[in-house]
């Protein structure tokens, strides 16, 4: 086993007017795209492969839902920070 992967967890709040539906969650699963790192998305309990519109879509978090994102591996940190952004703006 390999201690030297990279995981960072941050909770942010959705921004979007309408939550993380449709085109924000598009948004969101494009922001995935060309990192290497594992990437997941958690509310209440219940996660969600952050790769995966139908997944994120399942979680049905609205707006000013607080999430959980996690990335491990070797751009685990710039992984977040774009992602973090993203759900903190509104592209509703």
């Amino acid at each position: 086993m390999q201690e030297n992967t990279n995981t960072v967890e941050r909770t942010v709040t959705v921004a979007s007017k309408s939550g993380l539906h449709a085109r924000p969650a598009g948004l969101f699963v494009q922001g995935t795209k060309g990192f290497q790192c594992q990437i997941t998305i958690a509310k209440n309990g219940k996660t969600a492969n952050a790769r995966s519109i139908l997944s994120v879509l399942s979680l049905g978090a609205e707006q000013g839902d607080q999430v959980v994102l996690t990335a491990s591996g070797i751009d685990a940190e710039a992984a977040i920070n774009k992602l973090a952004a993203l759900l903190e703006s509104d592209h509703g």
